[in-house]
């Protein structure tokens, strides 16, 4: 897959898009409201950065996956937030704004803690042989990609916040259609492997996406924060940035078969994630007992 000519352009193409799509939503103001709320800011990224990665090495360990379906699940663990987790914040009544704030942050941080889970992955799952770390170059290039995207769509925010806000649809819109056409390449390229491991990697992904959801809720209640912070923090830790994982798998550690995980909870978040609103809704609407 890492030698078709079309999707060493298109990969690219679609993360500076997903990335350019996040910038659109994101002011300054966003990230110096991590003053006026450190608590959730720090409780989430320490469940994001320490907790979600190594539980994802745990499921891996239990559903027994082979060795770069395993990579490909630990690379979407310590991948930030989607620009998804947004919008079903927004349905489920969470803090939006903390979501931003969150999203933007944790981007820029997992441009520090990717490389170290991956070297990780590598050498539990691939041998000890397999430990390098992804090279310097590649490191910067997807720092590139992640950090001038986002740069420009908070650039037109700030300067034509009218264009900005006509163009949310359209840009979110099509990153859609490149995760959409992102998941279909991975599976058209590893079909055997899909077809052999389909329905293991698949209750993987789902299993790993509800401890993710769960385990930003209850970890949040747990620390006393209201329940919009909570939703927030559940839906930024359960909606990860699969075209992200889907690059680096392919582009950076040229492992094909590392983005077919990404791609399955790409597509498993979403049933996962709209149940789990659900669920927030209805818990939140029903009586208190007496």
């Amino acid at each position: 897959m890492q030698d078709n000519p079309l999707l060493v352009l298109f990969l690219p193409l679609a993360l500076a898009v997903v990335m350019a799509g996040l910038g659109l939503h994101l002011t300054l103001a966003d990230f110096r409201r991590v003053l006026k709320m450190p608590r959730a800011v720090l409780l989430a990224l320490a469940v994001q950065s320490l907790l979600l990665p190594p539980l994802a090495f745990l499921v891996c360990r239990a559903f027994n996956l082979p060795g770069e379906l395993a990579l490909g699940l630990v690379l979407l663990a310590a991948s930030p937030g989607g620009v998804t987790a947004n919008l079903f914040s927004h349905l489920a009544r969470g803090d939006v704004a903390l979501n931003i704030t969150l999203t933007a942050i944790n981007s820029l941080l997992a441009l520090l803690t990717l490389p170290l889970w991956t070297a990780l992955a590598l050498s539990v799952f691939l041998g000890a042989e397999a430990s390098v770390p992804p090279p310097i170059g590649k490191v910067m290039e997807v720092a590139v990609l992640v950090i001038v995207p986002v740069a420009l769509g908070m650039a037109l925010r700030g300067w034509q916040p009218a264009l900005a806000d006509a163009a949310e649809k359209p840009v979110r819109t099509l990153s859609s259609l490149l995760l959409g056409v992102l998941i279909v390449m991975a599976f058209m390229s590893e079909w055997e492997m899909v077809k052999q491991f389909a329905p293991v990697v698949g209750l993987a992904c789902v299993v790993f996406n509800l401890i993710s959801l769960l385990s930003g809720y209850f970890a949040s209640r747990a620390a006393r924060l209201a329940e919009p912070q909570a939703i927030a923090i559940s839906f930024e830790i359960g909606i990860h940035n699969g075209t992200l994982a889907i690059f680096i798998a392919i582009e950076v550690l040229q492992r094909s078969q590392a983005a077919i995980a990404p791609a399955v909870y790409s597509l498993s978040m979403y049933l996962t994630a709209a149940l789990f609103a659900l669920w927030l809704l209805r818990r939140r609407q029903a009586p208190a007992p007496p």
